[in-house]
This record gives structure tokens, C-alpha cells and sequence, in this order.
């Protein structure tokens, strides 16, 4: 394949989000061990167009936010894991921004709850650009060392593929835990919350810095601001 030829596919399966390329990229990272293509490029290449892929669907959840909202509220399973990553994001700030990129379908709620909440430009970069930074590093990495290690390039695909999909895997196991245990916990007196008590108002800012105890306050607060296109989040 010409090398421009490979960049341009690197870009076209990285910049839009939901297209498999892990195979592409360990391949790319065989390639780069054995002098094909230049290493430094390659990780600027993908890192790079998938920070602007980040933005631009941040950018545009950001402008329009209640279209987004409205289309993420169709489908229960979109709207709960919009609430779910909404609040975590206004619980943990930029940790969260960095990691929920390596969670399955995190890179586009991540990128979409942080523009509807107005999550600070800055922070959203930045974290974006750590998030992209390790996930290309590591992606095309598996590729390289496998390579440079044994030798044996089908052998170093077939590895980082595998590694790949166990990454992927334990991602989605630990999403689908954190949310069974949000649902099992409900938020600290939200009975009172309802009834106009306390939850609010009575305990000045202690409520919100309890936040949910593990999370469910976070992701009620997260879902009424949702609800109504919610304030700047500054966290």
C-alpha cells in the first residue's frame, strides 16, 4: 500500500467515531517497526485526527444541545448513559474526561455530555488530547513491540488484536458494574429531595459535596440539568 494512501486511511478510520481500525493500527505499528513508515508520524497522525473527531462532535453537542439531548432521550439505553456519564463527568472532572474515552461507546458520550453540560472548553482538550494521546500510543504500540519482540509480525497482530479486545472487554465489564451499583445505591435522602426537605436547601453545600455517596446524586443532578439545558459546568 503508499504510504499517503495508508495515512489517508488512518485519518478516514479515525476522525469518525463507531469505525473498527484496531487492526489497522497494530498492523501500522508492524509496519512502523520495520522501517515502513515513520513512527512519530503515524502516532500524530491517528492521535491527532481523533482529538479533532473529539472536538468536533464536543463542539456540536455543544452548540446544540438540545437536539442532542432530545436524540439521547429517544432511546432509554442513550439516555441512561448520557445521565450516567454526565454525572460522573460533573463528580470527577477531568479524570473522568480522560477515562472515559477507554470505555465502550465512551468516546462519543464522553465527548457529547461534556458539550451539553458546557464542560470548560480547555479541560475538554486537554483531557481529550492525554485520552487520545495514550489510546493511539497504545494501540499502535502493540503493534510495534510485538513486532520488535518476536519477530514475527502475523504473530504480533494476532497478539495485539487479542490484547485489544481483552482491553475492550474489561472496559465494558467495569462500565456495566459502576452502573448495576449507581442502580443498587439510590442517592442519599432522596426522599427528602422530592418532598422540597432538606437535600437542597437544608444542608447548605454539604448536599452537594456528598455528591451521591457512589454516584447517584451526581447522576440526579446530571439528569435535571439535562432536562432543562443545565448551567456551565465548573468543575
Amino acid at each position: 500500500m503508499d504510504v499517503l494512501a495508508l495515512y489517508g486511511l488512518l485519518v478516514l478510520t479515525t476522525l469518525p467515531p463507531l469505525i473498527p481500525n484496531s487492526a489497522l493500527l497494530v498492523t501500522t505499528g508492524v509496519l512502523a517497526s520495520r522501517g515502513e513508515v515513520f513512527l512519530p508520524l503515524v502516532l500524530l497522525t491517528v492521535g491527532g485526527s481523533a482529538l479533532l473527531g473529539d472536538l468536533l462532535m464536543y463542539a456540536a453537542a455543544r452548540r446544540f444541545g438540545g437536539p442532542v439531548r432530545a436524540w439521547m432521550r429517544r432511546n432509554p439505553r442513550r439516555r441512561a448513559l448520557l445521565e450516567w456519564t454526565s454525572g460522573r463527568i460533573q463528580r470527577y472532572g477531568l479524570p473522568f474526561v480522560i477515562a472515559v474515552r477507554f470505555l465502550p461507546s465512551g468516546r462519543i458520550v464522553g465527548a457529547l455530555a461534556s458539550g451539553v453540560l458546557r464542560y470548560p472548553l480547555r479541560k475538554y482538550v486537554l483531557g481529550a488530547a492525554i485520552a487520545e494521546a495514550t489510546w493511539a500510543t497504545y494501540s499502535v504500540g502493540l503493534g510495534y513491540v510485538g513486532t520488535a519482540t518476536t519477530g514475527r509480525p502475523l504473530y504480533a497482530v494476532g497478539v495485539g488484536f487479542g490484547v485489544s479486545c481483552a482491553v475492550a472487554a474489561a472496559g465494558a465489564a467495569i462500565q456495566w458494574a459502576a452502573r448495576r451499583r449507581t442502580l443498587r445505591d439510590p442517592p442519599e435522602g432522596s426522599g427528602e429531595g422530592e418532598s422540597g426537605g432538606t437535600a437542597e436547601g437544608g444542608d447548605g453545600g454539604r448536599g452537594e459535596e456528598r455528591g451521591d455517596g457512589r454516584g447517584g446524586r451526581a447522576s440526579a443532578t446530571a439528569s435535571a440539568r439535562l432536562s432543562v439545558g443545565g448551567p456551565t459546568v465548573q468543575t
